[in-house]
């Protein structure tokens, strides 16, 4: 048995990065952890994904290349190669959280754990694991026991899409097969389901994508949602929205379906079908009940501004703490419940200022909000919009699909929300962030003087657009 200031239930981003910044606050950490470090989003999201992403990037890049000058003989893609690639890349980011644990002192328990129910006159939080070699331990937290155990993969069962991992497959079972099926339906067209869809269209599947909402990538601005979707059917990935499914069979090699959308009924054969429905919190088997942690009518552990759950001295970040189910989220709760805990003065979280990032091509990325919300509730905005055929730097690389959106307040200038699709839409978007933090307005960005050309002239454009004094449209 040993005795630590912190424990954390679970090393992915949220788990991970709080535990370091607990140890460089002098507190004494432990975290752990059942499968290997990084969670989800380096295991088998965030950082695999974005490596087959290059990989499409790339291929799709070079289908292009004769009309920069370059010639190249058939392009031929594996995305057998592509995946062993993303496994790689993957376990580089899994040992480099091992080093930074090693490098700030942060003890690692590879195992499961499961919170020990509180006793009379108890002075610690204590956790009973099974670590990986069969043993069982006891460990004490004198601060407090943190869960951060994430989230993970769902069926849709409801419709007959049970996951059986061989033609009905989830992202994770997306991630690391051999080759591309010839055709798959994908279901779920929010960031990870564009995303897929964007990689084996490039990898030569025949793709469809199905959402019920009417627009894919719902959570979107709708401009952003129609202008991928078109870019998407113009490669060839058929589109299919405000859709239900029925009649869903599944064989050994294919999955048979009925498709309703757009007042046509579709059937559907396809060697795969990836279900990218959304995540389910991971709260099973770790005493939450015994403890006195309490969950919401949706199934997430309920937390208070602090990060406290219902029971005291037990914490809660990252997915299972609820939406938005981000990495980046997670670990800025992480640094944020590490500096209450070594009782340092914080800003807190700022959940109004998360940016949305989705790295499908053309990219998608966003912050604060939509136009439809602004419109639910009834504020009086101004629109600003510019788009990348305008821009030298886009026009130089031959990527001009998508725009910048700016909405402000009209009186004062507040930036309500920033949608920009387009290629590097995700780094960009980074500039309005850290104007929102700063509570600058349209007229302060458009002050700093952005270098030329650049695609990042453009954010300053639909500034100018949202003020009436656009330059270059």
């Amino acid at each position: 048995m040993a005795s630590f200031d912190v424990i954390f239930i679970g090393g992915g981003p949220a788990g991970y990065v709080g535990a370091i910044r607990c140890a460089q606050l002098g507190l004494s950490t432990a975290v752990v952890e059942r499968e290997a470090l990084g969670g989800t989003c380096v295991l088998w999201g965030c950082i695999p994904a974005k490596a087959l992403l290059e990989a499409a990037a790339i291929a799709n890049r070079l289908k292009h290349a004769a009309e920069f000058g370059v010639t190249v003989g058939d392009i031929k893609t594996d995305y057998g190669v592509a995946m062993k690639r993303s496994r790689g890349v993957s376990q580089q980011n899994s040992k480099g959280v091992e080093f930074l644990f090693k490098k700030n002192k942060v003890t690692y328990i590879k195992g499961s754990a499961k919170l020990i129910p509180p006793g009379a006159g108890k002075t610690a939080t204590s956790v009973a694991v099974h670590t990986s070699d069969g043993k069982e331990e006891k460990h004490d937290a004198k601060k407090a026991v943190v869960i951060s155990t994430g989230s993970r993969v769902r069926g849709l069962p409801q419709v007959g899409l049970e996951l059986n991992k061989t033609t009905i497959i989830s992202s994770d079972e997306a991630l690391i097969l051999e080759k591309a099926p010839k055709s798959i339906v994908i279901v779920g067209a929010g960031a990870v389901g564009c995303e897929f869809a964007d990689v084996f269209n490039a990898f030569g599947s025949q793709v469809t994508l199905v959402d019920v909402a009417p627009n894919i990538l719902p959570l979107e601005d709708a401009d952003a949602s129609k202008e991928v979707e078109r870019s998407f059917k113009k490669r060839g990935i058929t589109v299919l929205t405000g859709a239900k499914i029925s009649n869903v069979k599944a064989a050994k090699d294919s999955v048979s379906m009925t498709i309703d959308a757009g007042g046509e009924k579709k059937d559907i054969k396809a060697d795969v079908v990836l279900v990218a429905a959304g995540r389910a919190a991971n709260t099973e088997d770790i005493g939450l009940k015994e403890a006195g942690v309490q969950l919401t009518d949706r199934g997430f552990v309920k937390i208070n501004d602090k990060m406290e759950t219902t029971a005291k001295g037990i914490y809660c970040i990252g997915d299972v703490a609820g939406p938005p189910m981000l990495a980046h989220k997670g670990e800025r709760e992480g640094m944020v419940l590490a500096e209450l805990l070594a009782g340092k003065s914080t800003h807190g979280m700022d959940y109004n200022n998360i940016p949305n990032a989705t790295y499908c091509h053309p990219e998608v990325a966003s912050v604060g909000m939509t136009e439809q919300q602004c419109k639910d509730k009834k504020l009086d905005y101004k629109v600003g919009r510019f788009n990348f055929s305008a821009n030298g730097r886009a026009r130089t690389s031959g990527e001009t699909e998508g725009f910048v959106k700016i909405i402000r307040d009209t009186k004062y200038g507040e930036i309500l929300g920033a949608h920009i699709v387009g290629a590097h839409a995700t780094e960009l978007i980074h500039e309005i962030v850290v104007a929102r933090t700063n509570e600058f307005t349209v007229e302060e960005v458009d002050l700093a003087i952005h270098a030329h050309p650049t695609l990042s002239e453009a954010i300053a454009e639909a500034c100018l657009d949202s003020l009436g004094k656009v330059i270059h449209a």
